[in-house]
């Protein structure tokens, strides 16, 4: 039987669609968003009925019949944490996407943009997958340093979860059998470490530690940090802002644009060059610690995301880590095909859909 998904992917600046019939993309888009235009909206919420209608324009422009579709997979949000796998959009879980319970992110409207459509579709179902509050970390590796501070598992689970799954079909062996560290480099960088399937411990990506990305500065000295709070001269939204939008390669270079700061250091930009060596250098540390926490038993290390196309990251990466473990690059990351064939599985009955209640949630 021939089922159609509909994958929904909103990021900060751009809504990415894809149709797939079975395994099969028969439609993508990338939706790029006016930047002026989204700061009209007070909150990433309030951008719900602008996406919406954008993505109803771009399917029915492009004749695609959603009366035709089966299932809407969207991209999670940052909800609470919960198990890995597939959730139904319930009312509990669109509660905390609207109000933004773990905080505003893009992607709270993956699940809200699918459970609206589909409940005008006869038949339709409404799903997340892997979001980003994916939660598999060991009890050891919660823990901070202060009790008023815990360690939260926020990460691209979606992806590396999709790329352990596919580097162990290669190998034909069961995700669940391997021990796995998996870099995802974009606008954000987490480095996870995946022992036979669950992640027992990964950086906080969004807007805690780990390496400084193209737009997030990572681990800050923590004493400068607390004397900047208090100096007077910034706020609150202003500091956060420097952690996450406006650090990393935009605090040094004035660009988000990876690939441009990869121009320039080939053109031989020193600054450009030293500040990308930088971030590569903090994420090989960052892939040697989780590889500790694996206890050196690691079968591969995968570098996936949109930076791992620039060959002098890899490289400097690869010399860094390469002693521990093969090093395998999955370049670019293709969380479409991750959603859709997640809402795949479940049409198929091959995985059981989850609930997200009190079953699922973790640390309720």
């Amino acid at each position: 039987m021939e089922y159609r998904i509909l994958a929904i992917n909103p990021g900060s600046t751009s809504t990415k669609i894809a149709v797939y019939n079975n395994a099969k993309p028969v439609f993508l888009k990338d939706i790029r968003h006016d930047v002026e235009k989204l700061k009209e909206f007070k909150r990433i919420s309030d951008q719900f009925k602008f996406r919406k209608e954008i993505i109803i324009t771009e399917l029915k422009d492009s004749h695609i019949n959603i009366d035709t579709i089966n299932a809407i997979v969207g991209r999670g949000g940052l909800i609470r944490p919960i198990e890995s796998g597939v959730y139904r959009i319930n009312d509990k879980l669109k509660k905390d996407l609207q109000e933004a319970t773990l905080g505003e992110h893009a992607s709270n409207l993956g699940g809200l943009i699918a459970d609206d459509i589909a409940k005008d579709l006869p038949g339709c179902h409404a799903f997340i997958a892997d979001p980003v509050v994916v939660d598999e970390l060991e009890d050891v590796a919660r823990i901070s340093g202060h009790p008023e501070f815990k360690r939260m598992s926020i990460f691209h689970a979606l992806n590396q979860k999709a790329t352990a799954r596919s580097y162990a079909r290669l190998m034909n062996k069961r995700y669940e059998e391997l021990n796995l560290v998996i870099a995802h480099m974009g606008g954000g960088i987490s480095v996870g470490a995946h022992r036979h399937g669950r992640v027992v411990d990964v950086n906080q990506a969004l807007d805690g530690e780990g390496p400084f990305s193209p737009e997030r500065s990572g681990t800050l000295p923590a004493g400068a940090l607390a004397k900047l709070c208090f100096n007077g001269k910034h706020n609150l939204d202003e500091i956060k802002r420097w952690i996450t939008g406006s650090g990393g390669y935009v605090a040094y270079l004035n660009t988000n644009n990876a690939y441009e700061v990869e121009l320039m250091a080939e053109e031989g930009d020193e600054e450009a060059r030293l500040i990308q060596d930088a971030m590569s250098y903090q994420i090989g540390k960052e892939i040697a610690a989780m590889c500790a926490v694996l206890h050196g038993e690691v079968d591969a290390i995968i570098l996936t995301g949109g930076i791992s196309h620039n060959p002098m990251v890899v490289e400097y990466v690869k010399k860094m880590v390469s002693f521990i473990a093969p090093v395998v690059i999955y370049p670019g990351e293709d969380e479409m095909h991750a959603l859709a064939m997640n809402g795949l599985l479940v049409l198929k009955g091959e995985i059981e859909a989850k609930d997200y209640d009190e079953t699922t949630i973790i640390g309720k």
